[in-house]
């Protein structure tokens, strides 16, 4: 796959991230601009979430039934239009209901570019794809919230929502200009009408769907971290607010080299080889913060060193499940990704959620639950495993 093409991919695959982690340090300025508290801000994240959740499910059958070239600029185009709506946004109601809209066109970017790499790649190039468009799923995290801080103070919460309008509108260019369409000629189309269908024969294969819960439950121990950092680090451990985004950035930057270091890896080694050892990785270092957090240090860097290797290892863990789940999906490459997407962030929010339900005041709850993941995936991924090598015998 050439640079061009994965540039593209990387800056669609962005789209969540940035939608995401860009407006974090707004919410005070957005609740105090509404009449509200941040409480009530978050339901604009929630909204984004589920419309993450049900889009992606609406894209794969689109895709796989005309293309992936349309589907993919209608989306675009969506979430450019929904990011001016959230701009302007009169009052939180409207804006939840527009960030809402914005998922749902943001999502196509997720979903497509995961069907664009299946429809170019074998099993170990999609591996080595996916490692690399994770250089930007890591910059985005790094960026993102100190970009959004700066745009805070200069221009006002407004100036974020412009900027994705400003990034979604260059990407439309790109696409328009630089993407061709990628499902071959000769692969038969799939008709709309056996969508559900299609989803229920991919939920009864086991081994797609261990692969996809395998990413889902890595995910979802990151999604835990973004939801408990900023209280552990914070406040309960007094970094200062305008630091925290270096030590997010930290840990990101693990994710990155990590994610380069498999695609180099992969040139001996397939993905199934190595996603069986990465998560390993991931549960003893989610069982170390676990211990580590219930002695409740007094200072912060016992901590950071098993979560660093946390969130390092999912840069191994996540492309080679993507790849593992999305190998041989061939005409059904669109529903797979979506279905994939869709699982993984329901779980992946569903994480988030149960941090701030076990909340304490004490940082276990995100420890908790990030070593919970680390047992889940730990299961799941050798499961798997084991279904595949019998399908194979």
């Amino acid at each position: 796959m050439n640079l061009r093409i994965l540039l593209i991919l990387g800056a669609l695959s962005a789209f969540a991230p940035l939608a995401i982690d860009f407006y974090l340090p707004a919410f005070p300025a957005m609740a105090q601009a509404f009449g509200t508290d941040e409480q009530h801000v978050q339901t604009t994240l929630a909204a984004y979430f589920l419309g993450l959740s049900l889009g992606q499910l609406a894209y794969g059958p689109i895709a796989d039934r005309f293309g992936r070239r349309k589907p993919l600029l209608f989306g675009i185009s969506l979430f450019t239009l929904a990011s001016l709506a959230c701009a302007y946004a009169p009052d939180l109601d409207t804006l939840v209901v527009a960030r809402f809209i914005q998922a749902l066109g943001g999502c196509a970017g997720m979903v497509l570019s995961r069907a664009i790499v299946v429809d170019k790649c074998d099993a170990v190039g999609a591996a080595k794809a996916f490692s690399q468009l994770m250089l930007v799923m890591g910059l985005a995290p790094i960026l993102a919230p100190m970009l959004g801080g700066v745009l805070i103070n200069v221009s006002g919460w407004q100036s974020i929502f412009l900027v994705l309008s400003l990034f979604s509108a260059a990407c439309l260019l790109a696409v328009s200009l630089g993407l061709p369409e990628s499902l071959p000629a000769h692969v038969p189309r799939q008709p709309l009408s056996g969508a559900l269908r299609q989803y229920l024969r991919l939920l009864g294969d086991r081994v797609f769907l261990g692969h996809a819960l395998t990413g889902g439950i890595a995910i979802a121990g990151m999604f835990a971290y973004i939801a408990g950092s900023p209280f552990v680090f914070i406040k309960l451990y007094g970094v200062p607010a305008e630091h925290y985004g270096w030590l997010f950035g930290t840990n990101a930057a693990g994710f990155i080299l990590c994610a380069q270091v498999n695609a180099r890896l992969l040139a001996k080694r397939g993905p199934a080889f190595l996603l069986a050892r990465a998560v390993w990785l991931y549960l003893a270092a989610g069982l170390v913060l676990l211990g580590v957090a219930l002695l409740r240090p007094t200072q912060l860097w016992p901590l950071l060193v098993p979560l660093f290797v946390c969130i390092a290892s999912l840069g191994c863990i996540i492309p080679n499940a993507s790849a593992c789940a999305m190998n041989g999906q061939g005409a059904r490459a669109g529903s797979a990704s979506a279905l994939m997407g869709s699982l993984q962030f329901s779980v992946a929010a569903g994480a988030a959620a149960l941090v701030g339900v076990l909340h304490d005041g004490s940082a276990v709850p995100m420890a908790l639950v990030i070593s919970l993941c680390g047992v889940l995936v730990v299961n799941v991924a050798m499961l798997t495993r084991r279904l595949q090598s019998r399908q194979a015998a």
